[in-house]
């Protein structure tokens, strides 16, 4: 019998988190001080990586705590079948509120990250509100589409005030320059960092979102240890570009930090 998975549609305007990479513990549950960023460090020092004995297939055996990487039955990223999604336009609408922030970056040896200065964006689900707290990138995508991967995913992370997230997922393609993440690239760090860099622009993340807004639902996981489960993803079907200088000079940073596809196992993927 296939479970009914939870979703929520999509009316409004949004876009940044994997579910991302992630600081010793993850990116997708880090928060934006650095003083927050160093106890993880201190409290959580087990490595992993994206190869190798430390790679995804290993990560539950790193740490206990990472035990539903291996034995959750709701894991993330997932392949979207176009196929098997169905369609439900009487779903209560997610409600976007994105405008123009500061935000600062970090390099945390998973990914590149870029901190919430301020909790002006937000999302709101059902009347329960959830803050943006960081965007990360990935490549390639974590997520497939018909079981191709895009080259790169960007990942919108925001928590409510009990802890629980929901993060908005954007491929990204080849294709002309996006101005709307020039400002990050000027000064992407190449190399892990200890402080945070601050961007000289405001990020209007909204003016980044694809003009289609139709979007995919499904219940999953965090895509980095501990891999946690109960996280809402809205992913968004029309991707946005990126320059291939764009898309080279962050891989030339982080070749490859996806986590493969899981089983989708009983859940169902709406499209609003």
């Amino acid at each position: 019998m296939m479970k009914k998975i939870l979703i929520y549609p999509f009316l409004a305007v949004s876009l940044s988190l994997s579910l991302g990479a992630c600081s010793e513990k993850t990116a997708e549950t880090t928060g934006t001080n650095q003083s927050e960023a160093k106890e993880v460090k201190s409290t959580h020092t087990v490595h992993w990586s994206y190869k190798g004995e430390t790679g995804p297939e290993h990560w539950g055996e790193l740490d206990p705590a990472n035990s539903t990487c291996v034995n959750g039955s709701e894991q993330s990223p997932i392949n979207i079948e176009f196929s098997h999604v169905k369609a439900d336009k009487k779903l209560e609408s997610i409600h976007i509120q994105y405008k123009p922030t500061p935000f600062s970056l970090v390099n945390n040896g998973h990914t590149v990250q870029g901190n919430a200065k301020t909790d002006s964006n937000i999302i709101v689900v059902e009347g329960n509100e959830y803050k943006l707290v960081q965007f990360h990138f990935h490549t390639p995508s974590e997520h497939q589409y018909n079981g191709n991967n895009y080259d790169m995913e960007l990942h919108l992370v925001h928590k409510d005030a009990n802890g629980k997230l929901a993060v908005l997922g954007v491929m990204i393609q080849e294709g002309k320059e996006n101005e709307k993440l020039a400002s990050v690239w000027d000064v992407l760090p190449k190399k892990e960092t200890e402080k945070e860099i601050s961007i000289k622009e405001s990020v209007d993340l909204q003016a980044l979102l694809p003009q289609d807004k139709t979007s995919f639902h499904y219940n999953g996981s965090l895509t980095t240890p501990p891999c946690t489960e109960e996280v809402k993803w809205v992913i968004f079907k029309q991707p946005i570009e990126m320059s291939k200088e764009q898309i080279q000079a962050f891989q030339q940073i982080f070749p490859d930090n996806h986590r493969p596809v899981r089983p989708l196992n009983e859940r169902e993927i709406i499209r609003d």
